[in-house]
């Protein structure tokens, strides 16, 4: 096996494959050239996109050459795959300025300039946007087949759901696969990479080359990444982590992955970082609470090569104020040019010997504004005392709870 379709398994990014033997004699008989297609719906990806961009850039270590084709044609379509309804239209002008916002999103992890394979970044109305649309469908609609379409699992869900399928949508996957034919005659692009989503997208591509050029061209596609909940990558309470700083702050970035859960660290580490297996494999022993360092490190590694060293930096003092903060009875307002701004000191406050009930003190602390909120965190686990989670409301506070210090922690929330 070539070393790059090694490390790609390894590190969990196959899903599926064309082909597995011939394409590894094909990787291994050269360098290559391989893509993957990004509509410009919006003005930056998000860390959803992050699988994609890391093959690319484990692709051009290995010493292959990575296209990133931008779907400036295809998002004036819409891909409707695996979607209830059609996607809104955009205009020219919002897609070009999307286009241009992404193009930064890859400019930390893959280089396009001053190496030996440079990647090759593109967009797709370049040939899309000059087609005469009856040469089109007279020399490439007749490859294609109503029937081999509708068996197509995105299509059959839609129609399955009674959801309307447009005609305009329809010819999606047949501008997608025309994509291939066109990098193929102008780059050699023997390999698309794209979300298992895609698979029959990518597939009516392949096809096409093989029965207008003759030629064998190859896929690998990616499992859909989720979290040990079940949620797909990149979303949150506050909306979508997105790549682009001024969108999604470098804290906020960095607290992303400081604040996952214990089951995705070692996935997330090889999926999104450059660490080496054996480091890897050392981290993955770490138990309890322990685990703390590998989601730092996740954090830190993550946040310094999309935001760079310096921005890391600023995201590590951020979350050291806030700590410190913590301690001593602050709470966060809000976060501001990613550093912390910070609310009035909660009361400090002075016990009586004798008994206490918690709920009592989450009051008197002003943590909640009554007991039933009170009792409600607590169900739902979001209560600690001295850093140890808090299961019944009825919990009496005695001096056995406070340290040789003569003082007793109470915290608020999972994190």
């Amino acid at each position: 096996m070539s070393d790059f379709l090694n490390e790609l398994t390894w590190r969990g990014f196959v899903h599926q494959t064309t082909n597995l033997e011939a394409l590894k004699s094909h990787l291994d008989s050269g360098k290559r050239v391989a893509y993957i297609g990004f509509d410009s719906t919006a003005p930056s990806l998000h860390v959803g996109s992050l699988v994609q961009i890391m093959i690319l850039r484990l692709f051009q270590k290995h010493g292959h050459t990575p296209i990133v084709l931008m779907g400036g044609g295809t998002t004036r379509v819409g891909d409707p795959s695996f979607k209830d309804e059609s996607r809104p239209l955009l205009d020219e002008d919002l897609i070009n300025q999307n286009l241009r916002g992404i193009q930064e999103n890859f400019k930390p992890y893959i280089k396009f300039e001053g190496t030996s394979n440079n990647a090759i970044f593109l967009d797709n109305y370049e040939w899309l946007g000059s087609l005469n649309y009856l040469d089109f469908l007279r020399d490439y609609g007749k490859h294609f087949t109503v029937n081999r379409m509708m068996s197509f699992e995105s299509v059959k869900l839609r129609l399955q759901r009674e959801q309307p399928l447009t005609f305009l949508e329809f010819n999606y996957m047949i501008m997608q696969g025309y994509d291939f034919l066109e990098l193929h005659k102008r780059h050699n692009c023997t390999l698309q990479f794209g979300g298992s989503d895609q698979w029959g997208n990518i597939i009516n591509g392949i096809d096409l080359v093989h029965k207008v050029l003759h030629k064998d061209v190859y896929a690998i596609t990616t499992p859909l990444i989720t979290n040990s909940s079940g949620q797909k990558m990149g979303k949150t309470a506050k909306g979508a982590v997105w790549l682009n700083p001024s969108m999604c702050v470098p804290f906020d970035f960095w607290q992303y992955w400081r604040n996952c859960e214990d089951a995705d660290v070692i996935k997330f580490l090889k999926l999104f970082t450059d660490l080496p297996q054996d480091e890897i494999q050392r981290l993955s022993l770490l138990q309890g609470s322990e685990i703390n360092e590998a989601k730092k490190i996740l954090a830190n590694e993550i946040t310094k090569l999309n935001h760079g060293e310096v921005e890391l930096k600023k995201a590590l003092g951020t979350a050291e104020s806030l700590f410190e903060s913590a301690s001593y009875g602050y709470t966060l307002k809000e976060i501001k040019n990613g550093r912390p701004i910070l609310d009035t000191a909660l009361p400090v406050i002075d016990l009586d010997p004798g008994e206490h009930k918690i709920i009592d003190l989450l009051v008197k602390s002003g943590f909640v504004k009554s007991n039933s909120e009170g009792r409600r965190l607590i169900a739902g686990n979001g209560v600690k005392l001295n850093d140890a989670p808090l299961t019944l409301d009825t919990y009496m506070v005695t001096e056995k709870d406070f340290g040789p210090d003569q003082v007793m922690k109470i915290s608020l929330g999972k994190k």
